[in-house]
């Protein structure tokens, strides 16, 4: 029987956004294979988190298209794109918590991808008089990322609501971000 490996990734998504420790053998159970067979696939639990990396940059990837964020101002674009992001959320903090995926010279150049075009938002922002220039858009995107992954691990933890996911993390960043009018 031929083994789907996006099912087992997915159930390993599944798993280690609720409970980041969890072994090799209770990520099996959960994708519904045998030890051996995960292994088959994946080597060891640092292949399973690239194979995951890899996944969470192209589900960000889509996000980012799905967004359109060259469309409209730049707030609209931020809230598009943090609700186009909300269902890859949890397993993007998860990946934001293994230091290993950002050290030395190994690092994925899909994040680099993402960076480049989220920060062009915020920099389109900056240009049009619609952000604050006092924080680079590097900074703004770092913290985009810090906002995701808190609230993922909130909603998933049943602190917050799932419903306000998009609300919460686009209005904090944004209230933040947004340039007040001197008074």
């Amino acid at each position: 029987m031929a083994v789907d490996r996006d099912h087992v990734l997915r159930s390993a998504a599944a798993l280690l956004t609720r409970k980041s420790t969890s072994t090799m053998d209770e990520v099996a159970k959960a994708a519904g294979i045998s030890r051996a067979t995960l292994h088959r696939h994946f080597a060891g639990r640092d292949a399973l988190v690239r194979a995951l990396e890899a996944l969470g940059i192209a589900e960000c990837e889509a996000a980012l298209d799905a967004a359109r964020l060259d469309e409209g101002g730049a707030s609209e674009a931020v809230r598009r794109l943090v609700r186009e992001i909300e269902p890859a959320a949890g397993l993007l903090a998860f990946l934001y918590s293994e230091n290993q995926l950002f050290e030395g010279e190994g690092q994925n150049e899909g994040w680099a991808r993402l960076d480049v075009r989220i920060a062009a938002v915020f920099r389109r922002g900056q240009e049009s008089g619609e952000f604050r220039i006092d924080l680079t858009p590097a900074w703004l995107t770092e913290a985009l990322y810090g906002l995701m992954a808190s609230g993922a691990w909130a909603v998933q933890e049943g602190r917050v609501a799932a419903n306000d996911f998009t609300h919460m993390i686009a209005e904090l960043l944004l209230g933040g971000a947004v340039r007040r009018e001197e008074s």
